[in-house]
């Protein structure tokens, strides 16, 4: 496939994820209605952003297949098997919160891996966007992850409540305590662009929580990874994941010990 479709790939999600975010925010602090999937929330304002956003994406490109948190998958009818992975709105519960770190997370990937990736977070006039061969940026300007971390270095982390009571028993674990974000799209973005240097994530995050900020922090020059595996291969069947750390690869050996430890 042309660099030139991977760009008008790009394009059309980040023209379409900004209509959806507008989408989203006629919903954001105004009670929409909700509904539970097991543990999980599902509000109006998720169901309204899917249907756009299959709406768009499905009719620009119809011969694409479909990954969604919302709505059942389907396959590509192409030759060129690329498919959309969505999260309508990543960090639903901070959604209904009124909180601004949610964002909506579009992605196409082709060959098992994101090709084009775009995280639009309105209520943080944030965009977040990455192309397979082009650098991944902010609000148009490029990011990247931090690097060069000594050994011995103190890392600023973002994780999970029970991970972090689990790892702040340790005094010699080395680490400043971030504040987690509820949409892991985002913090896997914020590793992106070095406002943390890096997270790790508890089990069962799912593709669409991951595929467009997979390919963002990766030409950031950062790394996602689960604890004994490197590139995730994406397929049409969405998968739930174990542990995973994202951090720059000088330190990703230092994040699994830490994940290993607090899993």
């Amino acid at each position: 496939m042309s660099v030139a479709h991977d760009r008008d790939d790009l394009a059309l999600l980040a023209e379409v994820a900004a209509e959806a975010g507008r989408i989203a925010l006629r919903f954001w602090r105004k009670d929409p209605r909700v509904w539970w999937k097991g543990q999980s929330p599902v509000s109006e304002a998720d169901l309204a952003v899917d249907q756009y956003l299959a709406s768009a994406l499905l009719g620009a490109r119809p011969g694409y297949g479909w990954v969604s948190e919302e709505t059942a998958a389907r396959p590509a009818a192409g030759e060129e098997a690329r498919f959309f992975v969505v999260d309508p709105i990543d960090g639903t519960r901070a959604f209904l919160r009124g909180e601004p770190d949610w964002c909506v997370s579009v992605a196409v990937v082709a060959g098992g891996r994101p090709v084009a990736g775009v995280l639009d977070a309105p209520a943080r006039d944030e965009v977040f966007l990455a192309g397979a061969d082009t650098p991944a940026t902010l609000n148009g300007a490029p990011i990247a992850a931090r690097t060069g971390h000594g050994p011995e270095e103190t890392l600023r982390l973002a994780m999970p409540e029970p991970m972090r009571r689990r790892l702040s028993e340790r005094a010699d674990a080395r680490i400043a305590f971030s504040p987690n974000v509820p949409s892991l799209a985002l913090r896997l973005a914020m590793v992106a662009s070095g406002a943390l240097d890096g997270t790790l994530v508890g089990a069962r995050a799912n593709d669409w929580d991951i595929a467009a900020a997979d390919l963002i922090l990766e030409r950031a020059g950062g790394r996602l990874a689960g604890l004994e595996t490197g590139h995730h291969l994406y397929n049409p069947v969405p998968a739930r994941h174990g542990v995973l750390v994202a951090g720059a690869p000088d330190i990703v050996e230092r994040l699994r010990s830490f994940a290993a430890q607090a899993a």
